[in-house]
């Protein structure tokens, strides 16, 4: 089991023992991709970890951005957490209902607004639920907090940054995606996008950092996964995917093996796949 690390990753030994602390907050980010056919917010309804509060990505984003669940402006974070009962001192655990999958981003999100003290929960709602752990159907009752934010704008790359880094080969990128789309072999699940990858970026498929019982492996093995991919981890790394969701289990993983050099581009293949005037490999290289 990976070493419990409360501004990484968190065993549900760790919140069972932690549960009732008067400062925890537990987040649902429960978010699923149109082919899953699942809708995480019904799922919080239907249940949800005691106290937790649901954290909708797609609602909690730049809704002014044509791209999906784009980061939101930094008023419009701080409005939903104090809303939310989310703020300053609070230890914030996060999970989603597949595993490790969506809850990584909102881990992501929280240290782009400068809070550090948040952690993924391990294996998600399916290990608290296969452990008969308790569960509720009730909302939580709510007291306004307030949260300091300071962006971390060294967390995020934009098209153009990406695009730089790509050229000039001084970062690794890292697409999270699985194989066939990084190759191009497979049509992408959003319309109008290209097929294919970012020139020069390494293929690590995010699900290849997470056991069979959907916790996330220890740091050698991650380690161990970065480099047969033929990432060079003494480089400042980009990770990239779909839309910017499972590129946040890449910077969590560079994160548990203590590497802190690492940004996420934002927007990802979304963005990137649908102009005709960036270029796109395929193929492994």
């Amino acid at each position: 089991m990976a070493q419990d690390d409360p501004r990484t990753l968190v065993s549900t030994d760790w919140l069972g023992r932690h549960l009732k602390d008067p400062d925890l907050r537990i987040l649902d980010a429960s978010w699923y991709l149109p082919a899953m056919e699942r809708d995480g917010k019904a799922e919080y309804a239907a249940q949800h970890i005691p106290g937790a509060r649901y954290f909708d990505i797609d609602e909690i984003s730049d809704l002014r951005s044509a791209l999906p669940h784009m980061a939101p402006p930094v008023e419009k974070f701080m409005s939903r957490m104090r809303a939310m009962g989310v703020g300053d001192g609070h230890q914030v655990v996060v999970y989603d209902g597949a595993g490790i999958f969506s809850a990584a981003r909102v881990w992501w999100l929280f240290r782009l607004m400068g809070q550090m003290d948040i952690a993924v929960l391990d294996g998600g709602l399916p290990k608290w639920l296969a452990e008969g752990r308790e569960v509720e159907d009730l909302p939580p009752v709510i007291r306004d907090r307030h949260m300091t934010v300071r962006r971390q704008n060294q967390l995020v790359k934009d098209v153009t940054q990406v695009g730089a880094a790509s050229k000039l080969g001084d970062h690794e990128i890292i697409d999270a995606r699985g194989p066939a789309r990084f190759r191009g072999e497979e049509p992408e699940p959003r319309d109008g996008l290209r097929s294919g990858h970012i020139p020069g970026s390494k293929n690590v498929y995010y699900r290849d950092l997470v056991t069979e019982d959907g916790t996330m492996k220890e740091a050698a093995e991650l380690r161990a996964t970065f480099e047969a991919a033929g990432v060079d981890l003494s480089r400042p790394a980009i990770t990239t995917c779909g839309s910017g969701v499972t590129a946040a289990i890449l910077s969590l993983a560079l994160e548990r093996i203590g590497k802190t050099d690492h940004s996420l581009y934002d927007g990802s293949w979304a963005e990137w796949g649908q102009f005709p005037t960036l270029p796109v490999a395929t193929g492994d290289n």
